[in-house]
């Protein structure tokens, strides 16, 4: 076992000053056990706590470092953003050179509009689509997760189209009563809940590739089919790219699929590890947003300059020749051996990716498409899986539900000690879980 005194001190400490000692749940290690990692230090894919242990990433702060930590051209820009001032309340040239860089290289946008998180950024969408529309209701699906916006925080009623019902407490009923929560991959809800509610929904928003309860990923003609659907019923397509946006492709899902939704979100990479988000859609849809036209959506730390010099530097990475190519490169490095071993050995194991986004699930299934098919027994073997490649210097993000990150600091030997320490894990999983 590793030595994780120090962090374990300072978690006790934390629990004096923050509800459970974090400032966001996942943080907690509830679902995997033991005390959470205080880390101290990032560079490249690696990691060091406040014990001194040193761990080979695949949280990736959740996703945005796609570069890894600390990469030099975005640490740079960082401090020539720092070096005149931090934050203004004013536009900035910053502003413009990351939306020049996103819009003349994201063909599926036209207009952006820059704010501080991906919550915030899907919350500003969703008015937009009521803005434009003048309907109050809006679609989302089970599994799929858009941050923590009061409608948004819905789970699914009984029956194929009902209202939602609040999953937080502090989320006034009245507000889930405007979310219709559907199975994903159902074509038959979608249209049952589209015709029962007809001519009142606004919005159809959905991840375009799941990745906040496993990687629950979608076949091409469900996405075409909900892109039919919306534009018959003058329904708003919203892609919630947070996750997959600039990860999957530059032009993310979107680009992936051949898609053009009417709204897109992003957070995560497009702020190169710093606080972001933006929202997009054509010229004509973002007028609606003011001071163009009546849909009310501000920030004063919208479109920080530090924010934006680092996301600018990473973005340009990005668009290197062969850049996604290589994540999946390596990304492939990393599952194909381990999936070979799982069926060698008989382990109920399975990885899913798309591009350097990975999720580990303990099934056969061969498709995992929504979250109803996901066993919460299985998690007893991700969280003894978790604790022994903390042992053995690997580090993923302590929920079974949430996915992992290839980034392009992985070099080929960590990601080989990384396959072998997984091996490792894995019989220890297996035989304790089994024995």
């Amino acid at each position: 076992m590793i030595d994780r005194s120090a962090s374990a001190e300072l978690f006790e400490t934390a629990k004096k000053y923050f509800p459970g000692g974090v400032n966001s749940p996942v943080r907690a290690f509830r679902s995997v056990g033991g005390t959470p990692l205080f880390i101290e230090k990032g560079d490249g894919a690696l990691i060091w706590d406040a014990d001194g242990n040193q761990f080979i990433d695949y949280c990736c702060s959740w996703g945005p470092l796609i570069l890894g930590h600390n990469h030099p051209s975005v640490r740079e820009n960082i401090h020539k953003a720092v070096d005149q001032g931090t934050s203004f309340g004013t536009p900035t040239r910053w502003e413009n050179v990351l939306a020049s860089t996103i819009l003349e290289n994201h063909s599926y946008l036209e207009r952006i509009r820059f704010v501080s998180s991906g919550t915030e950024a899907a919350m500003s969408a969703i008015r937009l689509a009521r803005g434009v529309t003048g309907r109050s209701k809006i679609i989302k699906f089970d599994g799929c997760y858009h941050g923590h916006v009061d409608a948004l925080l819905v789970k699914a009623g009984s029956g194929l189209a009902t209202l939602g019902t609040s999953s937080s407490a502090g989320v006034p009923e009245a507000y889930a009563k405007e979310t219709i929560v559907l199975p994903l991959n159902d074509r038959q809800a979608v249209e049952e809940a589209v015709k029962q509610y007809k001519d009142e929904i606004a919005c159809v928003a959905i991840e375009p590739i799941p990745a906040n309860n496993g990687l629950l990923i979608q076949d091409p003609e469900y996405l075409r089919f909900l892109r039919e659907i919306c534009t018959r019923e003058g329904i708003i397509l919203l892609f919630d790219e947070v996750i997959s946006g600039f990860r999957v492709g530059f032009e993310g899902a979107a680009g992936l699929y051949g898609i053009q939704p009417d709204v897109l979100a992003f957070g995560k990479i497009i702020g190169g590890g710093m606080p972001v988000g933006a929202y997009g859609s054509s010229a004509e849809i973002m007028n609606h947003i003011s001071p163009e036209g009546p849909v009310y959506q501000a920030g004063t730390l919208s479109g920080n300059p530090v924010a934006m010099a680092a996301g600018a530097a990473q973005l340009q990475q990005c668009l290197k020749p062969g850049f996604y190519e290589e994540l999946e490169r390596k990304t492939r490095n990393l599952i194909d051996p381990l999936m070979e071993y799982s069926q060698q050995n008989g382990y109920s194991f399975r990885m899913f990716n798309r591009g350097s986004v990975f999720w580990l699930a303990f099934s056969d299934k061969v498709a995992i498409r929504s979250s109803a098919e996901i066993d919460p027994d299985s998690m007893k073997y991700f969280a003894t899986l978790h604790s022994a490649l903390l042992d053995r210097g690997i580090y993923l993000g302590p929920s079974g539900y949430e996915v992992g990150f290839v980034s392009a600091a992985h070099t080929d030997e960590q990601i080989a000690q990384t396959v072998e320490a997984f091996k490792e894990a894995l019989d220890i999983a297996f035989s304790e879980q089994n024995g």
